[in-house]
């Protein structure tokens, strides 16, 4: 087992990461000083395949767990969701030490994240990530939060967890799709802070796609790494964080463009990290041949390189409404060369809309 420390001061926590090491959750626990009632939140297709391990594991440890079951997908990430585990954690007398338990992917992580920050305004919480994409991204770094109609993830808060346990045996359930997914964060890992990893990712993508377990703990641990670095020197997103950014800034154009619908967010940033790569060209960071490198790495995942049905001006017009605009302004994370970032926010419009014209599948303008 591998363990990735997040040095936050009171707030710091461990990230353990190994395969078959579920099964270990109720004795995690018992080095804390938590109550025993516990909450564990998941959903309709993560529960059937390991809500019973957590559950026998926080029995035999001492814990009294219950349990919250929610329906897949972006949609419970709602109010109404959160006040309907509102109302179980009342019911079930779960106080101020009671831990709150998110067992699924980044929908559950941020839902159960955003119910333990308010719940008694704030009680323990600890995530286990089951998706790739959790694992390597949104179960790190604290940010928790559920959408409203005019947006995603508009209501939330910063709020660590005390723990994160991660079994990497859990991936061999994901669909090809989602394993992609979240290899497009992997991937931007290793374009934002390290080269080395990105070498990795293209000389072993067999063993990878795979799931062969050295690899995967390897890309595990190594983008938790990175992650806990960012997070560790700018917790809340003032400046250094925002390189967790790279590729997102289209992306969630992409999303909001085709209605949350077409693309999963792994490929809508995959799209993303081109329309960056070539905005660094175009400011004279990056050559074509580093730009092919990038584009190579991104199909060889088997993810997408342009998006379908979007339109230029309608992703240009969503880009500014982007939830990190700061005083009208819009920062690019754009890269120096592979492991190395810039951000800006001076980006000349004719660059920008070059860029989205060129990631348009069916060159709709």
């Amino acid at each position: 087992m591998n363990e990735v420390r997040v040095s936050l001061g009171e707030r710091s926590y461990s990230i353990h990461i190994g395969n078959g090491i579920l099964h270990t959750i109720g004795e995690n626990m018992n080095a804390f000083s938590f109550s025993r009632k516990t909450l564990v939140i998941s959903d309709t297709n993560v529960a059937p395949l390991y809500l019973d391990t957590v559950v026998n594991s926080l029995q035999e440890a001492g814990f009294v767990p219950y349990t919250a079951i929610v329906e897949a997908g972006e949609k419970s990430k709602a109010f109404a969701t959160a006040e309907q585990l509102f109302t179980t954690c009342i019911e079930a007398g779960l106080d101020r030490k009671s831990p709150i338990i998110a067992l699924g992917g980044g929908v559950i992580g941020d839902l159960a994240g955003f119910v333990a920050a308010t719940y008694l305004r704030g009680v323990p919480f600890i995530q286990i990530p089951t998706s790739l994409l959790a694992q390597v991204d949104s179960s790190v770094g604290g940010k928790v939060a559920v959408n409203h109609p005019l947006g995603k993830n508009l209501i939330g808060a910063f709020y660590q967890p005390k723990f994160v346990l991660i079994d990497t045996d859990t991936l061999t359930t994901l669909p090809p799709r989602e394993l992609s997914t979240g290899l497009a964060e992997v991937i931007k890992y290793g374009l934002i802070a390290d080269n080395s990893l990105f070498t990795y990712l293209s000389s072993h993508s067999e063993e990878v796609l795979s799931l062969e377990p050295d690899a995967i703990r390897h890309l595990v641990t190594r983008s938790c790494e990175i992650k806990a670095d960012v997070v560790e020197r700018d917790e809340k997103e003032s400046s250094l964080r925002m390189i967790l950014n790279f590729g997102h800034t289209a992306a969630h154009a992409i999303e909001a463009n085709t209605g949350y619908r077409l693309y999963n967010h792994g490929e809508a940033v995959a799209v993303g990290m081109v329309a960056a790569a070539r905005i660094s060209k175009d400011c004279g960071y990056l050559d074509n041949e580093a730009v092919r490198v990038i584009e190579e790495q991104i199909e060889q995942y088997r993810l997408p390189l342009t998006a379908s049905d979007c339109t230029e001006q309608e992703l240009y017009d969503l880009l500014y409404h982007d939830k990190k605009m700061i005083g009208g302004k819009l920062n690019w994370v754009l890269l120096t060369k592979i492991g190395e970032t810039k951000i800006r926010s001076d980006i000349k419009e004719e660059i920008i809309h070059h860029a989205l014209a060129s990631i348009l599948a069916d060159g709709v303008k």
